[in-house]
């Protein structure tokens, strides 16, 4: 235990726009950071029960406010996506791609921080209801992940239950927005580094006050 890195944990959610914005930047910490952190996410179940269904249902506020998180974040929505956010009847729901990731942390846990990016990819640059099983296949394919097996661990309870306890964690670490991101130093030890949408060097600057402040 002793030489256990610290963690960062990124509370998200697939469903996000502020955090497909906030993606690129956590892909940049995994890459510069993966020697002195685990990375773990967490999946907050922003849009569950009543608050799922059809972007012209539930969401119209987005067919506007992409263009904040694109003139904030510099990250582009795709034509694909776009398309469907004209129509409308896109079907948005937290719960299929928190299972995915959770399925997904079962083969490679360690690398969770990309699949995230590619769920978000998947909606937000290639137009794909994230609540339909085929949406997924081309991300089982990428990482060499058997396709029937993933799509069959989709609709296991057990990563379903899996899903249910990272909203549980989300919330026991009082995330009410998101995109948000601690540093866990030890059991109980949490230091929030994010809270909403912030650039690389921000965050960079971030993770180096903690490291500093740790090896005090």
């Amino acid at each position: 235990m002793e030489n256990k890195k610290p963690s960062i944990i990124y509370v998200y959610d697939a469903i996000c726009g502020w955090c497909y914005g906030f993606s690129p930047v956590m892909k940049s910490l995994f890459e510069n950071y993966a020697d002195k952190f685990d990375f773990e996410v967490l999946s907050g179940g922003m849009m569950m029960g009543e608050r799922e269904g059809t972007i012209n249902d539930v969401a119209p506020y987005i067919k506007t406010a992409y263009k904040d998180v694109e003139n904030t974040t510099g990250v582009m929505f795709g034509e694909a996506f776009l398309a469907e956010l004209q129509k409308g009847d896109l079907f948005l729901s937290s719960e299929k791609p928190a299972i995915a990731l959770s399925v997904f942390k079962s083969y490679f846990p360690e690398k969770a921080i990309l699949f995230a990016h590619d769920l978000q990819s998947a909606i937000y640059v290639h137009g794909l209801d994230l609540s339909k099983d085929d949406s997924y296949i081309h991300l089982a394919e990428k990482y060499q992940i058997p396709v029937q097996d993933f799509i069959s661990k989709l609709n296991q309870e057990e990563y379903k239950q899996a899903a249910y306890y990272d909203f549980a964690l989300a919330r026991q670490l009082k995330v009410t927005g998101y995109p948000a991101a601690f540093i866990r130093t030890g059991e109980l030890k949490f230091y929030m580094i994010a809270k909403g949408y912030a650039n690389l060097e921000t965050m960079e600057l971030r993770v180096q006050n903690v490291l500093n402040e740790i090896a005090l």
